[in-house]
């Protein structure tokens, strides 16, 4: 029996890659880019600035502790408990790793269980981690829609997802669908909802999640100025956002891996060209993974040294 659930749990990893490799490989092709010309970019075409690249990375920094931020606010709007900042920052850091394994339940599952730890509900972080992220996908689309044209301006069915989500997001926000479905969620998790909760509430969470992506995308920017290529805010903005949504979308790929950088080059190479939009993407990838993962382990260490401490003294 072990050794069949090992193969299964092989051949599905096996086909998640495959499926991403097919699909990352698909963009590409569409945007015009062979396999004799990803061997040849040549790095050497950027003009590194270091201060640019330095303020990007805060930004992005930045970004990253305001949604933490938000989520602890959606945890306490939902009455789940109170998160202090701190808490929440290092608690969301270290859940974003999950976001690396294949499959999306992974970060919300990390996010309840640390939650758990500092006395908040895990059903409320959990719920919480995916209203958050639900705000954080509109959030990112209404940046991203602006993009959507320059994919493909004659391709309607492009404008399905966004225009789905857009709908969606105004109907359950209208105050009969949202009370009702909050009155559901709270019999299911056999808890008491709070006073208050209201439509108004899941506005808020949009837009703060808004004023993140403006953060995520300010960052991508100042990182494509950092290396030196002229590309206007609100181009660079909206195609980060819009590849980072239908990167979300590809579920068999942990964090959109190839996937998002498959259409941030066909979004960005009417831009600057083949090479440097594939030169962008990749260099992206590496400044996104390093500004999470970096300060994640950071948090990850310290929370390990600290229970080593409350150990030792018990």
């Amino acid at each position: 029996m072990r050794r069949r659930a090992t193969l299964q749990n092989t051949l599905s990893v096996l086909g998640k890659l495959a499926a991403t490799i097919t699909v990352t490989w698909f963009i590409v092709s569409q945007a015009g880019l062979s396999i004799e010309e990803l061997g040849t970019i040549d790095m050497g075409i950027f003009d590194i600035r270091a201060g640019w690249l330095v303020a990007s990375c805060l930004i992005l920094l930045g970004g990253f502790f305001s949604t933490a931020v938000i989520w602890a606010l959606i945890v306490r709007d939902i009455g789940g408990g109170s998160l202090t900042w701190r808490e929440a920052v290092a608690a969301f850091m270290i859940g974003n790793l999950g976001r690396y394994v294949p499959g999306k339940v992974w970060q919300i599952a990390a996010l309840g269980a640390l939650a758990r730890e500092r006395g908040v509900s895990a059903t409320g972080a959990t719920a919480a981690a995916v209203l958050g992220q639900g705000a954080g996908l509109i959030g990112a689309m209404l940046i991203g829609v602006v993009a959507i044209p320059s994919l493909a301006t004659d391709n309607i069915s492009l404008w399905i997802v966004p225009t789905a989500l857009l709908t969606a997001t105004l109907f359950g926000l209208s105050p009969v669908v949202f009370n009702a479905v909050c009155r559901i969620w709270f019999r299911v998790a056999r808890t008491e909802a709070p006073e208050g909760l209201s439509n108004r509430d899941g506005a808020r969470w949009i837009l703060l999640s808004l004023g993140s992506w403006c953060m995520y995308t300010g960052a991508f920017w100042a990182f494509s100025r950092g290396l030196g290529l002229d590309i206007g805010l609100l181009s660079s903005a909206s195609a980060f956002a819009a590849a980072y949504v239908l990167g979300y979308l590809a579920i068999f790929a942990p964090a959109g891996l190839g996937v998002r950088e498959g259409f941030l080059i066909a979004l960005l190479s009417s831009s600057v060209g083949v090479a440097s939009a594939t030169g962008l993407a990749a260099a992206a990838r590496l400044w996104v993974t390093s500004v999470e993962v970096i300060p994640a382990a950071t948090f990850w260490v310290r929370r390990f040294n600290n229970e080593g401490r409350t150990h030792d003294h018990g």
